[in-house]
Order: C-alpha cells, then sequence, then structure tokens
C-alpha cells in the first residue's frame, strides 16, 4: 500500500467516524462538537492539496511506505 492510499484511507475514516459521532441522526452520537473535527480532516486536505505537503505523508515516508511514484519507477525499471 502506499502513502497516498493510506492518506486517503484514514482521512475517508476520519471523516466518517466524526460523522458519525456530531450528528444527532446517527445511531451513535456523542457531541456536535464532533463536527469540528470533520471540518479540521476538510481543512487539512484542502491545505495539502495547495501546498502539496501533507504531514501524515511526510510521517509515512519516513516510516519507509513508499509513493505512488517510487512504486512505478520500480515497475517501469523491472
Amino acid at each position: 500500500m502506499t502513502v497516498e492510499r493510506i492518506v486517503r484511507i484514514v482521512a475517508g475514516l476520519f471523516v466518517l467516524i466524526s460523522l458519525s459521532l456530531g450528528v444527532e441522526a446517527s445511531p451513535i452520537f456523542h457531541h456536535s462538537y464532533w463536527l469540528f473535527f470533520t471540518a479540521f480532516v476538510g481543512l487539512n486536505l484542502f491545505q495539502s492539496g495547495i501546498t502539496r505537503w501533507c504531514l501524515m505523508a511526510s510521517i509515512l515516508e519516513k516510516a519507509g511506505v513508499k509513493t505512488e511514484a517510487a512504486c512505478a519507477r520500480e515497475t517501469a525499471s523491472a
């Protein structure tokens, strides 16, 4: 799995969980303040789209997870 896929999966999971906890119609509703976390994730996605920098992606790369570009280079050279 690549850095980009992990970031997308985690962001989507965070949005779904925070919406489930923050929307009153949800069976696992906790408090509407969870919607601030949804907004935080959205702002981070927006920021990373503009600046091409994501903290989580940087951490995953340092942990040794390959990027899509690195996987494509490996495939092309094989």
